[in-house]
């Protein structure tokens, strides 16, 4: 399988490529009054608002660092119950240092042995040259409190 990794701090996470639809640089970024502080807030991507997430601020509650290597990601999140009922949006990810790729089979990521219920996209672990990379799931990535921000940009299209 092939893997986008990125860099919040010293960790190194990993999102499945097949979730994936194009990167881009980062650009402005439209605010969204009052939207939870990770929701960076929203673009225009091919016609349509898009909402954005900062995986910097979702990991550390520390905004991402503005550089070249720093990317919107932009990946097809499941909506609905299970992603069943809507299929899937688009949805942007601001992630630092989002230039590399690497390949694993599924069975190299295992449990880390630590559940964190305050980030259940967090997934299994893979040793790396660099270290552990962490699996990120995208399809727990928003949570309750993110639950209308879909509504709210189809409200305003």
């Amino acid at each position: 399988m092939l893997f986008l990794v990125f860099q919040v701090g010293a960790h190194r996470y990993a999102i499945d490529a097949d979730r994936v639809a194009e990167v881009l640089p980062l650009v402005a970024i439209t605010a969204i009054a009052r939207a939870p502080e990770e929701v960076a807030g929203v673009l225009v991507y091919r016609g349509a608002p898009m909402p954005v997430v900062d995986l910097s601020q979702l990991l550390e509650g520390r905004p991402a660092e503005r550089r070249l290597s720093t990317r919107i990601v932009v990946v097809h999140y499941p909506v609905g119950k299970d992603g069943a009922k809507g299929g899937t949006r688009l949805l942007g990810l601001i992630a630092e240092k989002a230039t590399e790729t690497i390949r694993r089979e599924a069975v190299d990521f295992v449990d880390s042995g630590v559940v964190n219920d305050r980030a259940p996209y967090l997934g299994a672990v893979a040793p790396d040259p660099h270290g552990m990379v962490q699996r990120v799931d995208i399809a727990r990535l928003l949570t309750t409190r993110h639950e209308t921000l879909f509504g709210r940009l189809e409200e305003h299209a």
